[in-house]
């Protein structure tokens, strides 16, 4: 397969988000090369949503599986959120959140996440991965920021930058297509590696202004971090290009491309 800013937030993809959302706090420790007592070779897709439900979450997993292949990873999918505990996470490398959306864990479940990342897996998130738990600022640190609102689904230009092609794939420069453009409660960059941003000239409704992150990556509390806000239409995951961007993504946070992810200004 891998061939008008609002006075308040509006829900991530027809969800009401929460306004009480606190202010997303990063670590600026570096990265560990994560290992796992199953040995290499496995990632996990987690999948829960109790907010707005995509279309594209089948698709998603498919992609990642097919990406998988590719990567000599076993992927698992899953949307039991007791598969986030200590010995089930203990088999993977690294975690994908596919358009996860609302309150998806109990405080154990959070715990086991942190310890997870804390010892120096690699978490990925898709899309909607910033329209959850927001009233968990761990996790707000996590993802680097959090979905505020979006326009209509349209074509907009991402502006890449060159300096991290490995870490946001062999994309164009100025790479055109379609999709559901989120801003953010807040701009991440000075606290994440900001691998695209969007042209907000190029479509209608943008909300962020002149520096509108729409990817990137750091390092996050001894683990890796990598966040894409492209993937909300099930066409996302049959485009060679954002196929490509995922895997650039997935070999990041599995520890394959051996690419650093510091913080940029």
């Amino acid at each position: 397969m891998l061939g008008l800013a609002l006075a308040a937030p509006l829900a991530g993809c027809g969800e009401t988000g929460n306004p009480t959302a606190p202010a997303a706090a990063t670590s600026t420790a570096p990265a560990t090369t994560a290992t796992t007592s199953g040995g290499p070779g496995r990632m996990l897709v987690f999948s829960k949503t109790t907010g707005f439900r995509h279309q594209s979450i089948p698709d998603g997993i498919n992609a990642l599986r097919d990406i998988g292949v590719q990567l000599s990873l076993k992927v698992d999918a899953t949307e039991d959120a007791d598969r986030i505990a200590d010995a089930s996470l203990a088999r993977y490398q690294a975690v994908v959140f596919l358009s996860t959306t609302g309150d998806l864990f109990d405080d154990a479940q959070k715990a086991a996440l942190q310890r997870y990342v804390r010892a120096g897996h690699g978490w990925l998130g898709i899309h909607a991965a910033a329209d959850a738990e927001y009233r968990w600022a761990w996790y707000a640190g996590l993802v680097g920021a959090q979905f505020r609102r979006h326009p209509a689904v349209q074509q907009a230009t991402v502006v890449v930058d060159p300096i991290g092609r490995t870490l946001v794939g062999p994309v164009p420069e100025r790479w055109q297509r379609t999709d559901e453009w989120y801003d953010f409660r807040t701009n991440p960059r000075g606290k994440v590696r900001v691998l695209a941003t969007l042209d907000e000239a190029t479509y209608t409704d943008g909300g962020m202004g002149a520096d509108h992150p729409i990817a990137w990556c750091h390092d996050h509390e001894g683990g890796r971090s990598w966040y894409t806000g492209m993937g909300h239409t099930v066409e996302s995951f049959k485009e060679p290009l954002f196929l490509a961007h995922l895997s650039a993504g997935v070999r990041y946070v599995t520890g394959q491309s051996g690419a650093g992810c510091a913080a940029s200004g």
